[in-house]
């Protein structure tokens, strides 16, 4: 009997063969009526070209766009209005787009620095409604300072103008003079660190608790990060930013990589010193 039944069943299937049976028929018919509607889509128009720089997402924070514009080559040709005026003290230069050379700002460092004259002027970070930043790197060997001065036009940040000049020389100790000898003279450094030193980090045992403490000269050495020498970068949001302040602060912040450091200053019987060192970095 049972062979009987596998007879037929043999049977049964070489008909289905001989008369062309495909299991997969289905299917195949769904596919090629897929790729039938998409090759029979009419072709879409490209649309034209805006005349205007389009804002962009980014364009809600500085932050956010100026990193954009640093690293990619066409934004940043679309975001200047040339010919863009550089100014080199009295000297007036116009730069065509053709003469642009791609300028990273501080995107290939592995931190940028910024400069406030007191804390509440930190909250301007991040704000969405401002229209008016500027650039800034302080060259300390130099004693000059190159502004870039980007304005939102239509929700789109352009880059307006440039500006180089001088430090104003200041009866005072100059603080970008004063940071410079700070970074890279270790003794002079710990003359000018305060003992003990107000210590802010946060709580090892719970990362949403800060801890405040103190430190000795020696513990500062320990902790301090690699201080930039040659040139600080700022992104003057609208604070202040006197060259005759007498407290400043500067923080260093790292890209993408959870760095965060703040250094207190505060000039007393014309001096600079560090009396606060904040390490937050997660």
């Amino acid at each position: 009997m049972a062979g009987v039944v596998l007879l037929a069943l043999l049977a049964s299937c070489q008909g289905k063969k001989k008369s062309g049976y495909d299991p997969f028929a289905t299917i195949t018919h769904e596919v090629d009526g897929m790729r039938a509607v998409s090759d029979t889509a009419p072709t879409a128009v490209p649309a034209a070209v805006p005349t205007q720089p389009m804002p962009t997402r980014a364009d809600e924070s500085f932050d956010d766009f100026i990193y954009n514009f640093a690293s990619d080559d066409t934004l940043q040709v679309q975001r200047i209005k040339f010919p863009l005026p550089y100014y080199k003290g009295d000297e007036k230069q116009l730069i065509a787009r053709g003469e642009w050379k791609h300028d990273y700002l501080f995107t290939r460092q592995p931190y940028y620095t910024l400069l406030f004259d007191k804390e509440s002027d930190m909250d301007l970070v991040g704000d969405t409604l401002l229209s008016s930043v500027q650039v800034e790197w302080i060259y300390v060997k130099e004693q000059k300072v190159k502004k870039y001065y980007f304005q939102r036009l239509k929700g789109a940040w352009m880059l307006e103008a440039i500006n180089l000049h001088a430090i104003e020389p200041d009866d005072n100790e100059d603080f970008s003079d004063f940071f410079h000898r700070f970074a890279i003279d270790s003794l002079f450094q710990r003359q000018r660190v305060c003992n003990p030193l107000e210590f802010v980090t946060l709580d090892p045992d719970d990362e949403f608790a800060i801890l405040n403490a103190t430190i000795s000269v020696d513990q500062w050495f320990a902790f301090r990060p690699a201080l930039p020498t040659d040139s600080l970068s700022n992104i003057n949001y609208g604070q202040a930013n006197d060259e005759h302040s007498h407290s400043k602060i500067l923080a260093l912040k790292g890209i993408g990589n959870g760095f965060s450091n703040i250094l207190y200053f505060r000039r007393q019987g014309g001096r600079w010193e560090m009396y606060r060192f904040e390490d937050t970095s997660v």
